[in-house]
């Protein structure tokens, strides 16, 4: 029976993830359960129950693995599996649909032991702290959060056969899949009613709608346009590619595009339009569009299935997703094009060609060689990411889709506040978040973010998402260090907090700046994308940044000469001497004298610690000072009042502080300290000697006083 998901050594996933071993994601869950199992089992043998198990749970594997799912725990007949927990392409929670329709299609076939199974699936997405290493070991508890009993939930209401997803999945798949409103479900454990929809199945090809002007996109517009006319009028087919990051506004422009070169020389011009959907069912799905017979604008295009090879094609536009008719459809499809482009100039668009299969590539360079042989008036114009190392065939142009310049992505966040209805001011105030990037600007001039964790549209974070993920370790904890501080990222400071010898972290930055993940501010300092920030930001658990503290406060007194104790950024202790915790911490009954680590404070926007001041610099925080305390009160710290000061700042007045006169009021090194009169013999007795620190014993001056931290 298979439990877990096939991965790597556990070695390898550690050293990958060091040195943030956890991280804040959203995730979609995904739970599948059999209906009636217990009574299934009851009239089954033991023997026969074990090969349906086996079976069952091999099926379900199979297809979690195939849509990149990894399976957390098995409860039972119940399988829990994680979507986006590495790796994330930003359509996590539409491979999680997938998967789920594709466990039930794959059940009904396979039919294991001759049974028919029905299975519920629930899926839910949200907020989980994820165990970086753990998960891809499939191990049990690699994710918590409240997400896994909404989708454990949902599961239970689910109709058999059925895939029923929450509002937030049903939001990211929209356009994507068909689905149909269930009614609202009271879950037990939520305070609020829960909208809950059911997917029937993946949705067709649509057409996009563009009702925003276009914006700042002339020069690649003009460019492409050229590129086309030259390609028709000279009847020499080229193959332009519109190459941009998601959410770029690259389809956008492809949609213009082929509306600006409507005639070449007063001959009107043939467009087949295509778009490639992520995980189309079939290699070959997308061909279809371009071979049906459709209206396009004011040129109705004959049926281009006439002729040979018409059978082929009426069959495969019937079943474009078996990929065995679509293979013998290939000949009659590039016949029926070239056939078009002999009587007319024709273009033919694809959007997202990086998500198409290899087939499909195959075709459109075969296609593009042919139409060059026969001297035809072709032009192929392709959309793809900005990391495609797809050769092109010649000749052929590649255009970059930029990102826009702020005063576009001003115009075009009023166009897209005022058709939402919302203020236009806050064009001003989103110009930066949004980055030059069309979809984020979409996302936030939509719907207020105010509502959304940390403020960002959950669009605008998927698309973030899956470029955080797809850097390696190395640089994504290095942006993840930046976006923990505030203010300009220092290489120092970076070393500092991830435990890196000096000069490591430099070429790292450049490479993140190469990127456009970060820019350059100062001589040695970084900025971090605003966006960027925020969504690295909110991975960040609370664990990891008290550790990065941690780590930056012991560099800090490292540099300044003090040596910091382990895990707290503070003096140690000598040998054979007890170890004072300067905040107090252990010295409670209830404590058992344990010291716990003390908590770290902000940083000071000076440089200054609020620990540990810089040595011999008189007036800032954290003197010592005597604080009267009432009878059986615990001790208070404030800070320190007037009166003649001192500074230690070398190894002989920390020794004659360690060893001085009970007369003294003395400090670690480098603080101030309020002079103090002689301890009466009377408190002497009912304190212990001057200078003992320990349960039940507190250094104190005259009339009651303590001596306490500076807050």
């Amino acid at each position: 029976m298979l439990i877990t998901t096939p991965a790597g050594s556990r070695e390898a996933v550690i050293a990958a993830c060091r040195p943030v071993p956890e991280e804040r994601r959203t995730v979609t869950v995904l739970f599948v359960d059999i209906v009636g199992s217990t009574r299934l089992v009851e009239r089954l043998d033991p023997e026969d129950v074990r090969a349906l198990q086996r079976a069952y749970f091999g099926t379900v594997a199979s297809v979690l693995r195939r849509w990149r799912g990894v399976v957390e725990k098995y409860v039972g007949d119940a399988v829990m599996a994680l979507f986006g927990t590495s790796g994330s392409d930003g359509l996590d929670a539409y491979r999680a649909v997938r998967a789920g329709l594709d466990i039930q299609a794959a059940l009904e076939r396979r039919r294991p032991a001759g049974i028919r199974l029905r299975v519920r699936v629930g899926v839910a997405t949200g907020e989980v702290l994820l165990d970086l290493a753990g998960v891809h070991d499939g191990g049990h508890g690699a994710a918590s959060g409240a997400v896994i009993t909404t989708a454990a939930r949902l599961q239970e209401h689910a109709p058999p056969g059925g895939v029923v997803v929450c509002p937030v999945t049903r939001t990211a798949v929209a356009g994507l899949v068909e689905q149909r409103p269930l009614a609202t479900l009271t879950l037990a454990g939520k305070a609020l009613p829960l909208d809950v929809w059911r997917v029937t199945g993946a949705a067709g090809s649509r057409p996009a709608r563009h009702r925003v002007p276009l914006v700042g996109r002339r020069r690649e517009l003009a460019g492409a346009a050229d590129e086309v006319t030259r390609a028709l009028r000279e009847r020499r087919p080229r193959w332009i590619s519109l190459v941009g990051p998601p959410g770029s506004g690259r389809s956008r422009l492809l949609h213009e595009v082929t509306r600006a070169v409507s005639h070449v020389d007063g001959v009107p011009v043939r467009r087949r339009v295509a778009a490639c959907p992520p995980y189309p069912c079939g290699e070959l799905a997308p061909l279809a569009d371009l071979v049906r017979p459709r209206p396009d604008g004011s040129v109705a295009d004959g049926p281009v299935a006439d002729g040979p090879g018409s059978g082929v094609l009426a069959a495969f536009l019937a079943a474009p997703d078996d990929d065995t008719v679509a293979a013998r459809a290939v000949v009659a499809c590039r016949e029926a094009l070239l056939g078009l482009a002999a009587d007319a100039p024709v273009v033919i668009a694809v959007d997202d060609l990086d998500r198409a299969a290899p087939a499909l590539r195959r075709f459109l360079h075969q296609l593009h060689v042919a139409a060059g042989e026969r001297g035809l008036p072709l032009a192929v114009v392709t959309t793809c990411g900005s990391g495609s190392a797809d050769p092109l065939p010649t000749p052929a142009r590649r255009i970059p889709v930029e990102p826009l310049g702020p005063l576009d992505t001003g115009r075009l966040l009023r166009h897209l506040l005022d058709r939402a209805g919302r203020p236009a001011a806050l064009a001003a105030r989103l110009v930066a978040l949004v980055g030059g990037s069309p979809a984020v600007a979409t996302a936030y001039a939509s719907a207020d973010p105010a509502g959304e964790p940390g403020g960002v549209p959950a669009a605008a974070r998927r698309l973030v998402d899956a470029q955080l993920d797809r850097l390696d370790g190395t640089h994504r904890a290095v942006l993840l260090a930046g976006a923990a501080r505030s203010g300009p990222v220092v290489a120092a400071s970076v070393e500092a907090m991830l435990g890196w010898p000096a000069g490591r972290a430099e070429p790292v930055l450049r490479a993140l700046a190469a990127a456009g993940l970060i820019r350059r501010v100062t001589t040695d300092g970084w900025a971090v994308d605003a966006l960027v920030a925020r969504v690295a930001a909110m991975r960040l658990s609370r664990a990891v940044r008290a550790d990065f503290a941690r780590r930056l406060r012991a560099a800090k007194d490292t540099a300044a000469g003090r040596v910091p104790a382990a895990g707290t950024g503070v003096p140690s202790r000598g040998a054979g001497e007890r170890e004072v915790c300067p905040l107090g911490a252990g010295r409670s009954r209830r404590s058992g004298g344990g010291a716990r680590p003390a908590p770290v404070p902000p940083d000071r926007p000076d440089g200054s610690d609020a620990l540990c001041p810089v040595p011999g610099q008189p007036g800032r925080s954290g003197a010592l000072r005597a604080v009267p305390a009432r009878p059986g009160q615990p001790v208070r710290a404030g800070p320190a009042t007037g009166g003649a000061t001192g500074t230690v700042a070398d190894a002989a007045e920390w020794s004659r502080w360690r060893n001085g006169p009970a007369s003294a009021v003395t400090a670690w090194p480098g603080q101030r300290t309020d002079p103090s009169p002689a301890v009466p013999a009377r408190q002497e007795r009912r304190t212990g000697p001057p200078g003992r620190v320990g349960r039940n014993r507190r250094r104190t001056g005259s009339g009651g006083q303590a001596l306490g931290l500076a807050a």
